[in-house]
């Protein structure tokens, strides 16, 4: 990704009882999650946005549990992103 860009992350129902819950970013200060939204189908979309101007890489988790169980959510999706600067000229 470069500095500023804007990403969907779509995530589909799972065949499993377990609904997407959140996403997480392990590095905020390159990705940010913008945007969460959750269809009644099932379907997840998070919007994530890459900020700053350096380059960087962070692990973007989607988090997901079953409805009727008691318990946190759990990862069980990881995405790394990749933020590459534009090259300056010298």
């Amino acid at each position: 990704m470069r500095p500023g860009t804007v990403v969907t992350l779509v995530l589909r129902p799972r065949v499993d009882d377990r609904r997407w819950t959140a996403v997480s970013t392990s590095a905020p200060a390159f990705v940010v999650v913008s945007g969460w939204r959750q269809d009644p189908d099932g379907t997840a979309h998070a919007s994530l946005r890459s900020a700053g101007t350096r380059g960087g890489t962070a692990r973007i988790t989607a988090l997901a549990k079953a409805a009727d169980v008691a318990g946190a959510a759990r990862p069980v999706f990881a995405l790394q992103v990749s933020v590459v600067p534009y090259p300056t000229q010298g």
